[in-house]
């Protein structure tokens, strides 16, 4: 245990010392230069670790694995688009597809929603501060922890046996029936789409409610005086006055969904119907060691959220011209 301890606190000294240290000297030496070269030169000093970090562990794997996606099962083949069309008609491909864009479709937009029209109505409630806090906690929960719990929720058992999974305890109790959640495919894609939402309604509410907040109580009062009832206050004013920052809220839960592949790996491995892209990639990558086509089911998943960062960045862009 000590040892351990030991190791620890070297790691760390030496790990923040080094860093430190790196900056130091660093900044010694723009400081030997002229003067008329320290301001240009500086900047890029503080920024050459980071570049280097994400051009050696982010920029050329991805250049890889580009060149990877033309080539066949061991890499030792050019195949051109052989990968690509294999990820577009093979049908488990499809399924993946198909069960990715539902979960873009409901997670994005009732996550949202409900995250909207909870920022409205907690603008309005007396302990503000506590039902946020309470609502954003499952924000605090990794997505792997989040499934194990959700897990539990949904834990299936005979009928003639008693259920220790929450959902299937109510229902039994109410006289009907255990449902497997994660069994029946007419099912279990919602079951793992209400975890997603169950994680990100939190961060939409908390986002959305700085935007409510931001609107002027001058235009509220104004609205309100010339007879505007809170519906028409909610869908004429507020909405359209924060409509940047819910397409910010929206694009960010957009990237996530994209990338989704804990709670699909933990609750059901794929199976059953569940498959994603992202769990595709991995079982074709790891499991099969088709290492080009999971390079080109990554350089898929990539160019399906470039548009969106894209967008994300054009958004931020507008908002500081608008300044």
């Amino acid at each position: 245990m000590l040892q351990r301890l030991f190791t620890v606190i070297v790691a760390i000294l030496l790990g923040c010392g080094g860093v430190i240290a790196i900056f130091y000297a660093l900044n010694y030496a723009v400081n030997l230069l002229p003067q008329k070269w320290r301001s240009p030169v500086l900047p890029w000093v503080y920024l050459a670790p980071a570049i280097f970090v994400l051009g050696g562990f982010l920029v050329l794997p991805t250049i890889n694995t580009f060149i990877l996606s033309f080539f066949d099962r061991r890499s030792e083949n050019f195949v051109f688009l052989d990968n690509y069309i294999f990820s577009f008609t093979d049908r488990t491909m499809l399924i993946a597809f198909r069960n990715n864009i539902l979960w873009l479709v409901l997670v994005t937009g009732v996550s949202v929603a409900l995250g909207l029209v909870l920022a409205v109505l907690m603008d309005k409630v007396k302990y503000e501060k506590w039902t946020k806090a309470l609502i954003f906690l499952p924000m605090a929960i990794s997505f792997v922890g989040a499934s194990i719990i959700w897990r539990f929720i949904y834990a299936y058992r005979p009928a003639d046996e008693p259920q220790i999974g929450l959902l299937n305890a109510i229902i039994t109790s109410l006289g009907f029936e255990p449902v497997g959640w994660l069994v029946e495919q007419s099912v279990n894609n919602f079951a793992l789409i209400a975890i997603m939402i169950w994680l990100q309604t939190g961060f939409c509410l908390v986002i959305l409610s700085a935007a409510v907040k931001g609107i002027p109580n001058d235009v509220i009062e104004a609205a309100r005086m010339d007879g505007a009832n809170e519906w028409q206050i909610f869908w004429k004013i507020i909405v359209p006055m924060i409509s940047s920052t819910i397409t910010v809220v929206a694009t960010t839960v957009v990237i996530l969904v994209l990338k989704v592949f804990d709670i699909v790996f933990v609750m059901t491995g794929g199976n059953q119907g569940t498959e994603v892209i992202a769990s595709r990639m991995i079982k074709e990558t790891y499991n099969y060691r088709n290492v080009g086509v999971g390079s080109a089911i990554a350089v898929i998943l990539l160019l399906a959220i470039i548009p969106v960062m894209v967008t994300n960045i054009k958004r931020f862009k507008e908002q500081e011209r608008l300044r």
